[in-house]
């Protein structure tokens, strides 16, 4: 029930003894442990043999090898322990909490599927644990109980490690042009930011008309299409592609995508006209909430739009700006390298939605861009189009 419709769960009604169970059988049932099988042997020795005054750096090492959702999720749950924690009634301590949460989190004491009969019976004909165990379930529990009363600090990654982490993506860091400096990337002489936009969207049409070829299909989800190319200008991000059919006619769907956001983005927040341009063009603001502690997403862009393309087209492109008016909203500002709605009519009342997305959300690697940024711009265009879903009466049908 939790997974196939989460939003529709309430736990008020439960016992905190009941909900607490379900949350260390989610976390012992995993395929893998949170803290990863890689990993998981490096937090239990930073615990058995690194010095005190020493492990909140180690550890923050430690967390940087994790992988982004892995990582993600640990934040979260640790934020949430430390919330449980401020709560005096409950008497839940930090040790408490890692006593009973910490075997689930590390799989201790878990069976291994590939360990043979013989091996078994050694480990437990005694009937005692052996001191290894006894050893790891020690690191274990301190490890937990450490890093929820140290949470504040974990994530927070020293600059000098930053700097000894160079990449690719690292090197290739984006930043915001100003309008005047969107123009200067133009090749043409005098060229400005309308240049700019307009160049984007003829691209767009040719690639419509040639069917999008040199593109990469990926699986995906929800009935879309999703693939993607790689884009030779520095910058290791991956341009993604997601396509779906929607009920609706081109201009209603661009309509949607364009003033109607809060019917399909449930973590759409607030938004603000900075500067209107012209009738089909502004300097748009939004945020997007993340959950916590994780900070909102603030977005600031160029935005340009139309109705009147060839075959009843309707595009809308936009990229990241910088705008004096316009300061940090939510809590990190993100970079829309490239964004580009195309909306064809496909007969019927019917539309073809196809959003091109390139963006640096900050926070993430590379990989995490490469293996999941795709299924998030599926998602997307599926909530677009799930949003012009029809309302199923109840009862029986009427014929009149």
């Amino acid at each position: 029930m939790n997974e196939s419709s989460p939003e529709n769960v309430s736990y008020e009604d439960q016992s905190a003894y009941d909900v607490a169970d379900m949350v260390k059988q989610f976390f012992r049932d995993l395929p893998e442990p949170l803290l990863t099988s890689k990993l998981g042997e490096t937090f239990l020795h930073i615990y058995q043999y690194v010095p005190k005054e020493q492990r909140l750096q180690a550890v923050q090492a430690a967390i940087m090898l994790m992988s982004d959702e892995n990582r993600e999720v640990l934040q979260t749950l640790l934020c949430f322990l430390t919330d449980v924690t401020s709560v005096e009634e409950n008497q839940m301590t930090p040790m408490n909490i890692a006593v009973c949460l910490a075997p689930s989190l590390f799989h201790l004491n878990i069976i291994k599927k590939e360990s043979s009969p013989r091996v078994i019976q050694k480990k437990y004909a005694t009937g005692k644990p052996d001191q290894k165990d006894l050893s790891e379930n020690l690191a274990a529990t301190q490890g937990l109980a450490h890093m929820i009363t140290e949470c504040d600090k974990l994530f927070e990654i020293p600059h000098d490690m930053i700097a000894q982490s160079r990449n690719s993506y690292v090197d290739a860091e984006v930043h915001s042009p100003t309008l005047e400096e969107l123009g200067k990337q133009m090749d043409e002489e005098g060229g400005n930011y309308q240049a700019y936009l307009e160049n984007i969207m003829q691209n767009l049409c040719k690639e419509a008309k040639e069917k999008f070829k040199g593109w990469v299909t990926c699986s995906s989800i929800e009935n879309t299409d999703l693939s993607y190319k790689k884009v030779g200008d520095g910058n290791p991000l991956r341009l993604w592609k997601a396509s779906v059919e929607v009920e609706a006619p081109p201009s209603v769907v661009l309509n949607r995508v364009l003033r109607e956001r809060h019917l399909w983005d449930e973590d759409f927040l607030q938004w603000k006209v900075i500067e209107t341009l012209d009738k089909q063009t502004e300097i748009y603001q939004y945020v997007l909430n993340s959950m916590a502690p994780h900070p909102a997403r603030d977005f600031l862009v160029l935005r340009t739009w139309r109705t009147d393309m060839p075959k009843g087209m309707c595009v809308l492109v936009s990229v990241s700006v910088e705008h004096e008016e316009a300061p940090l909203t939510g809590g990190v500002r993100v970079v829309v390298i490239d964004s580009q709605y195309l909306i064809e009519p496909c007969g019927s009342g019917k539309s073809r939605l196809t959003h091109i997305c390139r963006v640096d959300l900050k926070g993430h690697s590379l990989e995490w861009y490469n293996k999941g940024f795709g299924h998030l711009c599926a998602a997307e265009v599926a909530n677009i189009r799930n949003s012009f879903q029809p309302l199923i009466a109840e009862g029986p049908e009427t014929k009149i």
